[in-house]
């Protein structure tokens, strides 16, 4: 398997672990709140501007700074 595919496949993991884990919160807050499994509009944009910080973030690892 070359290196490329097993970073690729790595990182399918790592994602497919968070999504499962964000699930099981999202769940488990509904549960605690009696309410559906829902999020609201404020919190999609919320974690979708975190998400592209986070990926930025990442991005940046192997950038050398001087």
């Amino acid at each position: 398997m070359s290196q490329n595919n097993k970073v690729l496949l790595f990182g399918a993991l790592i994602g497919a672990l968070t999504g499962l884990a964000a699930a099981m919160l999202l769940q488990r807050r509904a549960e605690k709140t009696g309410t559906e499994i829902a999020l609201s509009t404020g919190e999609g944009i919320q974690l979708g501007v975190m998400i592209m910080g986070l990926l930025r973030a990442i991005s940046a690892l192997g950038d050398e700074k001087s």
